[in-house]
């Protein structure tokens, strides 16, 4: 009574970095890149996690800063001092983002190095005290 109907398809096995075909075949996978030398800036994580933060809040799925201390186990002062840092200008955000990874020895910037710039409301008086301080530090940055 059956049509005979007839279902073809290819079924892999992964072994290490090999892929073997059900042919017996093997296909070599693309060899993941490793990641660049040195660590992501504290302060740079950190300006993601504000980002990250807002967002949560944006969405419902957390309710206040209150609310992200607790799940985070710390003190509703520190999330407040990280959430400060969206009050930079958007530039400066991005830089911060995207400073360069520190290789050896502690990072040359740190969030209690910028308060004094996120407490500043104008960003153009932010933009050229952030000038200031990074034309400040090691090269390495600049």
């Amino acid at each position: 009574m059956s049509d005979g109907l007839t279902v073809e398809f290819s079924v892999h096995r992964h072994r290490g970095n090999r892929c073997e075909l059900r042919d017996g075949s093997i296909a070599e996978e693309p060899a993941m890149p490793l990641p660049p030398p040195g660590n992501v800036p504290r302060v740079s994580r950190l300006m993601a996690l504000a980002i990250r933060f807002e967002e949560l809040i944006r969405f419902g799925e957390v309710v206040d800063y209150a609310d992200i201390a607790r799940l985070g186990h710390v003190t509703r002062a520190r999330v407040t001092q990280i959430m400060n840092m969206l009050n930079l200008a958007p530039d400066i955000q991005e830089e911060i983002l995207f400073l360069p990874r520190t290789v050896s020895g502690r990072d040359p910037i740190t969030e209690r190095d910028i308060r004094a710039i996120v407490a500043e409301m104008d960003w153009n008086k932010q933009r050229k005290a952030w000038r200031r301080f990074r034309d400040a530090i090691p090269k390495q940055i600049a």
